[in-house]
């Protein structure tokens, strides 16, 4: 077979002993080969590179990976001398030893950001590629440990940790655990781990280290800067989130599940009756005729034009849950497969969960469409299309169970359109939100969002909201929600929310419980996304006809209710500034929720916070997070002067205050003079 030319090096080799390996600049790119392996370092935005490894061949390029396909142009520069070679890429400066090891340094001083480390001085080197077959390995990439670094990001999790020094994280796609490979540290670079392979990334004290399980190459992409300036540069290689919809900056209603059509116009009528502000309510799953038709069944929603019609003249927008899984008795499954848009398996049928179904006493196998097939994406789309869109003009969709939610779990055996299911499966989630981003965007919508329970590297540049999945209803839950979504923040994901209240259970008519919702309505209305969601008690089984009890404002009793109307209120007078810091998002790639240290890196004491967080650059949220609580304490960042947003009371930066949080209260705080609607004008 023929192969293409190799491109020349625009240098010459420069090359010592035989225990060394060669050197060259190609295309501005540094080079190092030994041994059998290629390292190759390139230029990829201000301040960054990407750094590619591959033993026995060269360099696979158009590999599945979140950055986008063309790198921004970059100044750098190569230098090849005394058997060592460097690259300078503004702020980042990366040397290359001998024997193929690579460290970062500041450009400016030389100080060490991150270097390789060898597993030991004979064997394994920082780079160790295991052979699994077919010309895959299972790989690993080791670093230095730092006892002073801090580590941030690695998408959605529920151990309840901001800084994940320590913790072993498993790079695989579940249900409220959303894996999105990138670092951010407080030695001052971000790393990408650029692989959607199945994994774990080990932050140990005696070494980090990066593992795929099956891949062909080691990818990943780094910048040096501090954290906001990483967000910029990150979010520029990875693809900027569009500008949120108006309407989507407000208040979303949601159960599980509003049963009919009437249940849904039902409520949403009761929202405009008592006048709260409403801007979205959700219809759940199994509104539809068989599980992968991807229409309303006529019997529960009988004239959805009608009720769309009527929505707008309310000012709500419907907003209708999409499932990637197709049953056997849905009208699309035999052409999906006899097309192959399913995902495949390695051993057994294309099968991958139990589910229930309509019409049907017991439940039945379904198979997961394959989101890596770009055809397998246009059929999908093209029902959605057909059912939703063109018919009744409905243009978000929530799109459940996307991880997708095998049961059992075993990426190992399935075969992706984009290759098998160890290399490529993390990348699923924002496959199926590019699904309908670029459908919705092809059909002339230019507003897009979806609501995803998993998401990738990159699923933001599609419009991908996330939410943090299937968690419980107490208040050890809520605190551990401030860790994720600030952890989804520096994650490249600004759009993120949480089932208010939780979801798996929790008694409208429970006191207890009544509080719990009280403080997560509270952080719900300054989270960057407002949404009531939950199965609330008394449930039912899993099946077409289950429900949970109400979750309505109204449904927790007289003395919650007039603090959940205030709050609704609070999130309405908050929108033009909320829509402020969505432009940031969109326009500098910079999150809506952010951990205090985004803002002040310079204050030590703001790195560890990790149960309060700013709203944007001038409103920092304390949410009150135990039971029984009516005062907080929190951290004020040093290098602003705040001001409680309740009582107009100022205070010095720099140090811990203990302000009043009685129950219809969560503490906030105004930025140097800034002033946000927070108290109703009485005027």
């Amino acid at each position: 077979m023929n192969q293409p030319a190799e491109t020349q090096p625009k240098v010459s080799l420069a090359q010592s002993s035989p225990t060394v390996g060669t050197f060259r600049e190609r295309d501005g790119a540094l080079e190092w080969s030994g041994r059998q392996e290629t390292v190759r370092i390139e230029p990829w935005g201000p301040d960054a590179v990407r750094v590619w490894a591959r033993l026995g061949g060269p360099i696979v390029e158009g590999l599945p990976g979140a950055l986008l396909h063309r790198a921004p142009a970059t100044e750098s520069t190569v230098k090849i001398e005394d058997g060592h070679g460097s690259l300078t890429v503004g702020a980042l400066t990366v040397q290359v030893d001998p024997e193929g090891q690579v460290r970062f340094v500041r450009s400016a001083d030389g100080g060490e950001l991150l270097a390789e480390e060898r597993g030991h001085f004979w064997w394994p080197g920082p780079r160790l590629y295991t052979a699994v077959g077919n010309g895959y390995h299972r790989l690993e990439q080791r670093f230095a440990a730092y006892d002073d670094e801090k580590l941030y990001g690695l998408g959605q999790h529920q151990h309840g940790r901001l800084d994940q020094k320590g913790l072993v994280v498993d790079l695989v796609q579940r249900n409220a655990e959303v894996s999105i490979p990138v670092l951010t540290s407080s030695r001052g670079y971000t790393l990408l781990w650029n692989n959607p392979a199945i994994g774990r990334v080990e932050l140990a004290h005696n070494g980090t280290r990066w593992v795929a399980d099956s891949a062909r190459q080691i990818d990943y992409w780094i910048t040096a800067g501090a954290p906001a300036d990483a967000q910029r540069r990150y979010s520029a290689v990875t693809g900027r989130t569009p500008m949120l919809p108006a309407w989507a900056a407000g208040f979303w209603q949601c159960k599980l599940r509003y049963r009919t059509q009437d249940e849904l116009l039902a409520v949403a009528r009761e929202y405009k009756r008592r006048g709260l502000p409403i801007d979205a309510i959700v219809c759940d799953f199994f509104h539809w005729t068989h599980l992968g038709e991807w229409k309303f069944d006529p019997k529960e929603w009988p004239d959805p034009a009608a009720m769309v019609r009527e929505l707008d003249e309310l000012g709500i927008k419907l907003v209708v849950s999409v499932w990637p899984s197709v049953s056997p008795l849905s009208e699309n499954h035999p052409v999906m497969e006899q097309r192959g848009h399913f995902i495949g398996t390695q051993y057994g049928p294309m099968a991958h969960a139990d589910w229930p179904d309509k019409e049907v006493a017991s439940t039945v196998q379904v198979a997961f469409y394959d989101a890596t097939n770009p055809e397998a994406r246009a059929f999908v789309w093209s029902r959605v299309k057909e059912n939703y869109l063109d018919p009744y003009g409905i243009t978000a969709f929530w799109l459940d169970a996307c991880e997708p939610e095998l049961k059992p779990g075993f990426p190992e055996n399935l075969r992706y359109w984009a290759g098998p299911g160890l290399e490529v499966g993390n990348l699923y989630p924002a496959e199926n939100s590019r699904a309908f981003d670029e459908g919705l965007r092809a059909a002339g919508v230019d507003e897009v969002i979806t609501l995803n329970r998993s998401a990738w590297a990159g699923s933001q540049r599609h419009g991908a909201a996330l939410w943090s999945g299937d968690i419980g209803t107490d208040f050890a839950t809520l605190r551990r929600q401030i860790a994720a979504g600030l952890n989804t923040a520096l994650s490249g994901i600004p759009w993120w929310n949480t089932d208010i209240g939780g979801f798996h259970g929790g008694d409208p008519d429970d006191p207890a419980y009544r509080e719990v919702m009280i403080r997560w309505f509270q952080f719900g209305a300054l989270s960057p996304l407002m949404r009531l969601h939950g199965f609330r008690d008394p449930g039912m089984p899993l099946g077409p006809d289950m429900t949970g009890g109400p979750n309505e404002v109204w449904s927790y009793g007289e003395e919650a209710y007039p603090i959940l109307e205030s709050y609704l209120r609070l999130r309405e007078r908050l929108k033009p500034y909320v829509l402020d810091v969505m432009r940031e998002a969109h326009e500098e790639g910079l999150p809506v929720m952010r951990p205090l240290f985004l803002e002040f890196p310079d204050d030590p004491a703001a790195w560890p916070v990790d149960d309060a967080y700013l709203f944007g650059r001038d409103l920092l949220v304390a949410p009150v997070l135990t039971a029984g609580a009516t005062v907080r304490t929190v951290h004020l960042p040093a290098g602003a002067r705040w001001t409680d947003a309740w009582t107009g009371e100022t205070y010095e930066g720099g140090a811990a205050v203990t302000v009043d949080a009685p129950l219809e209260r969560i503490p906030l705080f105004l930025r140097d003079g800034a002033r946000l609607p927070v108290v109703p004008d009485e005027g």
